[in-house]
């Protein structure tokens, strides 16, 4: 049974590789236009793509990057026209170093060390041995709702 399952979890990883290497195959212009109008955030709008925005600005940067797209430049270069333009909080997709590693990062850290600890936990409380009341205990108990009663 546990071959079964580790034999599942590879043919995933598997399909997952495929279909990810299948969908960054398509680089007709018009695709990596729409690619780089979801990483662009809309100026006017809060978190949103421009390619999600209907605001003016956003239809007009969409319509620049397929110029641009279809005038040879990179990606890489229109990005960094954009970041120059706006700033990097243009971006929807911050840097994988710096500042951009930390917001991404440490949520994702802090979670996964959550989780750490909560396993850690669990198993030291599975080997605790359940404390029971003495006879001692008991009768202090009882002696309370006496006084109380």
């Amino acid at each position: 049974m546990n071959r079964l399952a580790w034999a599942a979890l590879a043919l995933l990883v598997v399909v997952a590789v495929v279909v990810a290497a299948t969908q960054a195959g398509d680089s007709s212009p018009r695709a990596r236009a729409n690619a780089l109008a979801e990483e662009i955030q809309c100026p006017e709008c809060d978190g949103v793509s421009v390619a999600q925005s209907l605001a003016p600005t956003s239809r007009a940067i969409v319509r620049d990057l397929r110029r641009r797209v279809a005038a040879g430049e990179s990606d890489d270069d229109i990005r960094a026209a954009y970041v120059e333009r706006y700033g990097e909080s243009i971006r929807l997709n911050p840097e994988g170093d710096g500042l951009g590693l930390l917001v991404w990062g440490l949520p994702v850290t802090l979670v996964l060390a959550g989780a750490g600890a909560l396993v850690f936990a669990s198993r030291r409380w599975r080997r605790e041995p359940l404390m029971h009341a003495t006879g001692a205990d008991e009768e202090l108990v009882e002696r309370a709702r006496r006084d109380d009663a």
